[in-house]
């Protein structure tokens, strides 16, 4: 699989160039609105804005961007928006056939696509059927459909660069050698707010606990996913198509400060890590500038501050997300889709309080062992596998 080869080959599309005009995809959620600071901050032209259906913070980005297109993917907030925008000269477009048009749009050089599960999986293709350079936030698009992007960015020439702080990192350390020389990947994590708690103690944790993160501010479902650690699994997954590794080049240390982002291992022994302040706004900025790593304002890390850092093992006992997803990972095929369609429904159901935060964990083991699967290098087979996921959570509760 090629897809750093991609990413290292496709270096001369416009870089740090303030003559950028951008595309986001989900540009309401946290990893959107960061994007936007980067844009406001680097001068860049925002052409593109889409939203699942935040309609008034919505109108307040195009008031302030004026782009091109916008783009609301439930239809029923069509009517909302377009009056709302009606004295701008913004088109304004709804459904789910207007988000690949704005993921493809042929005055964006790059889409930053920020939205949520595998929602973005249909975007992210159109985007390099387009030829465009991709900034990903995400991972969905990675985890379930490896093998069709794969394929993809090769006939297509279009480049994928990851937002995700660990990948990023992962991306930044690569430079120190050639990939050839590499041993294997360190990929960091928080241990989100319920790391070392026995089962028992989660047993009545709320969702207001579990949306307590204690060192970053992001949206409400992958703020759960690093409650469960499957957001560590999941990148786990997506870190073994980027970087082209088997699951044993790759070790999970628990970092609670969330400094080190990750590191690589090289073979004379050689570690190189990414430090920076917990603050997603670098990683942003760099896929959107990659390979140049430009000013950026906000706080520097000085680890003086900090005065140690330390790193344990994960509890893959407590966290049975965490080892339902390597164990996904050692399967392939379709087992990750599945793992992460049945995450996505069962954290859908905690965060409506349907169900309780170990019964996410328990639902997607079962959703794995259980969901038969069929062809994971078509949309079909995905998609279908998804369904079933979500299928089995559902009539399992």
């Amino acid at each position: 699989m090629e897809m750093m080869n991609h990413i290292k080959d496709n270096v001369e599309m416009i870089g740090g160039s303030v003559e950028k005009e951008v595309g986001i995809l989900g540009s309401t959620g946290s990893i959107g609105t960061q994007s936007l600071d980067v844009c406001r901050t680097r001068g860049y032209r925002v052409g593109v804005l889409t939203a699942h259906k935040n309609i008034k913070k919505l109108e307040e980005q195009a008031r302030e961007f004026l782009p091109r297109l916008v783009v609301v993917s439930e239809e029923s907030g069509y009517a909302d928006l377009k009056r709302a925008l009606a004295d701008l000269p913004t088109q304004v477009r709804a459904g789910s056939a207007a988000m690949l048009e704005a993921a493809a749009h042929p005055r964006v050089d790059t889409v930053i696509n920020a939205v949520v599960g595998i929602a973005g999986l249909r975007p992210t293709l159109s985007a390099i059927e387009a030829g465009k350079a991709i900034a990903l936030a995400n991972k969905e698009t990675i985890i379930v459909g490896g093998t069709l992007i794969a394929d993809a960015m090769k006939k297509h020439g279009a480049r994928i660069v990851p937002v995700d702080s660990e990948h990023s990192a992962i991306l930044q350390c690569l430079e120190a050698g050639r990939r050839d020389q590499v041993r294997g990947i360190i990929l960091t994590a928080s241990g989100g707010p319920f790391f070392g708690r026995t089962r028992q103690e989660l047993r009545g944790v709320t969702v207001e606990e579990a949306l307590r993160h204690p060192n970053w501010s992001m949206g409400a479902k992958i703020t759960v996913d690093s409650a469960t650690l499957m957001n560590k699994g999941l990148e786990f997954i997506e870190a073994m198509w980027f970087f082209e590794l088997r699951p044993p080049e790759i070790e999970i240390v628990v970092h609670r400060q969330s400094i080190l982002h990750s590191a690589v291992e090289f073979k004379d022994g050689s570690v190189i890590a990414q430090l920076g302040v917990p603050d997603m706004h670098c990683a942003i900025q760099y896929a959107i500038t990659y390979p140049d790593h430009m000013p950026i304002s906000g706080k520097r890390l000085c680890l003086a501050d900090y005065g140690s850092l330390t790193f344990e093992r994960p509890d893959f006992e407590t966290f049975d997300c965490l080892r339902v997803c390597l164990a996904a990972a050692q399967q392939g095929g379709l087992a990750p889709c599945v793992a992460n369609g049945a995450n996505e429904a069962a954290v859908e159901l905690f965060l409506s309080g349907r169900i309780g935060f170990l019964r996410i964990g328990e639902l997607v083991e079962a959703a794995v062992e259980r969901v038969k699967t069929g062809d994971a290098a078509t949309l079909q087979g995905i998609e279908e596998a998804d369904r079933a996921a979500r299928e089995y959570v559902k009539s399992n509760v």
